[in-house]
């Protein structure tokens, strides 16, 4: 679980730092910086439980917010816009199917790193 804490420390490092040309950068180098920082803290084998569910809440409800764009997106036929870099600003619900699939990625992160800690 080392090595797969390290690769996700590593990627969620990488999806911080490619948030820097985002609308909204600040919250999303947070989210995924906050989620490097739990991985880094997991390969110490160091848990803090609380934080993380007070996490996993915030990420779920926060997603929310995204779900209109995912069920746009799910409509389409195309469903490969969601790769497409001039589709986000032709289509609003691009960009936020995309926000939500990367909350999506925390939040299962999360929930590992929940079910690790309890078994420790």
């Amino acid at each position: 679980m080392r090595i797969v804490n390290f690769i996700l420390a590593v990627l969620f490092l990488l999806f911080a730092f490619v948030q820097i040309n985002d609308p909204d950068p600040v919250i999303w180098i947070l989210i995924y910086g906050a989620m490097a920082v739990l991985c880094i803290m997991a390969i110490f084998k160091f848990y803090p439980t609380k934080f993380i569910i007070g996490l996993l809440v915030l990420y779920v409800l926060y997603s929310i917010v995204y779900l209109p764009g995912v069920v746009e997106w799910l409509k389409q036929d195309n469903k490969a816009l969601l790769f497409d870099d001039v589709a986000k600003m032709q289509y609003p619900y691009v960009e936020s199917a995309r926000e939500f699939l990367g909350l999506l990625i925390c939040i299962i992160v999360l929930v590992v790193l929940i079910i690790r800690a309890r078994r420790k």
